[in-house]
């Protein structure tokens, strides 16, 4: 039994990465990250979505990092601190956004997390970082929780597919310059919940989550 989930006899029982997995840089951290569940234990229900899309944030030298040129402030001192942690932030005054510090202590990257696929006790829609810790009730009460404890957590699920991993260039930060054009993002080509996916698409795969 995990967190309440109960695991059919004669599986195996998912695992939360180790430490070293997150002491990397967060590009490699990033698309390592695909296929895996964000694991949400939320009072009695545990809520589960794989994780499709992701985004990193290479700071100091990174233009679109909250940690460019070697920013530490209240807000971005997580970011500095151990791998393997949550770097949990608000946006236009009301989306949460949920990242996965990466690298050694005091190298300021992190990993975006930008959307999941509902595996179980989510119904809402997670195409979005805003939507997906929407969906698993997660905001900046959780900044700084340890991702391998028992409140927030990534597992690596016991049965898993391959991923056909594509890039690009990262959404929504053409401020950063040259390092907007930087194809940092990492996403399963497959699924029909990445935050770029149309309403066609959606539609087509059986959808019916509003956003």
């Amino acid at each position: 039994m995990i967190a309440g989930r109960s695991i059919l006899p004669g599986a195996e029982e998912p695992l939360k990465p180790s430490r070293a997995f997150y002491a990397r840089a967060a590009l490699e951290v990033a698309p390592s990250l695909l296929g895996m569940h964000l694991v949400r234990a939320d009072g009695g229900i545990t809520r589960v979505g794989r994780i499709v899309e992701t985004e990193a944030y290479m700071g100091p030298a990174d233009l679109a990092a909250h940690s460019a040129r070697g920013r530490r402030t209240a807000r971005t001192e997580v970011m500095f601190g151990p791998p393997g942690h949550a770097y949990v932030y608000l946006i236009y005054g009301f989306w949460n956004c949920l990242n996965v510090v990466t690298s050694p202590e005091g190298v300021p990257h992190a990993v975006l997390l930008r959307a999941l696929e509902p595996v179980e006790h989510v119904g809402h829609a997670t195409w979005g970082p805003g939507l997906l810790c929407r969906a698993l009730n997660i905001d900046r009460s959780l900044n700084g929780v340890d991702l391998r404890a028992e409140e927030l957590w990534i597992e690596r699920p016991a049965r898993s597919a391959s991923v056909r991993v594509g890039r690009s260039a990262r959404i929504g930060v053409e401020y950063a310059r040259h390092y907007a054009r930087r194809r940092w993002r990492f996403f399963d080509r497959d699924s029909p919940y990445l935050s770029t996916a149309t309403p066609a698409a959606r539609r087509r795969a059986g959808i019916t989550f509003q956003a």
